[in-house]
């Protein structure tokens, strides 16, 4: 065995190589204009934030409860796309007078924050009793086609 001929026999590696690159190239080509095609590239930025809320549930007996959401920590989010969402109509509390508009879902900027939810940005509802209520934070998109809970928060009795 002649292991110098060996060593410079290397015809086929070459082309073997060229193949192999130009086979994965075609591969990664695919995929991406794939994505796009297929619309999945428009969701990449659509992901839900990270934000932590809180709940500061106040049991008035005999008078409506009060409900203070606090967001503690996390994102910043457009206070058009983040709503509260309840099991049971509330109205929203300003300087302790409820605003009359009773529903079952406000975004935070129909609750006056006018920028972004923000740590230490809260709102206060009311005027209902609460203790069976679930309450949701629910974030939409800009687009509408994704929507998060970010926190949930229940009653006592529910």
């Amino acid at each position: 065995m002649n292991f110098k001929q060996l060593l410079a026999e290397d015809d086929a590696v070459s082309p073997v190589i060229g193949v192999i690159l130009m086979v994965a190239i075609t591969v990664i080509l695919a995929a991406v204009i794939g994505t796009f095609v297929l619309g999945l590239g428009d969701q990449v930025g659509d992901t839900a934030p990270q934000a932590s809320f809180s709940f500061d549930y106040q049991d008035a007996s005999g008078s409506p409860d009060n409900l203070t959401v606090t967001h503690d920590s996390g994102t910043a989010i457009d206070s058009e796309n983040v709503k509260l969402t309840a099991s049971t109509n509330f109205d929203f509390i300003t300087s302790g007078t409820p605003d009359g508009t009773m529903n079952s879902s406000k975004s935070f900027a129909d609750m006056g924050v006018s920028d972004d939810v923000t740590a230490g940005t809260s709102v206060q509802v009311g005027n209902n009793t609460f203790n069976s209520a679930t309450f949701r934070i629910v974030w939409t998109s800009e687009s509408g086609s994704n929507s998060a809970t970010l926190q949930k928060w229940s009653g006592p009795d529910a």
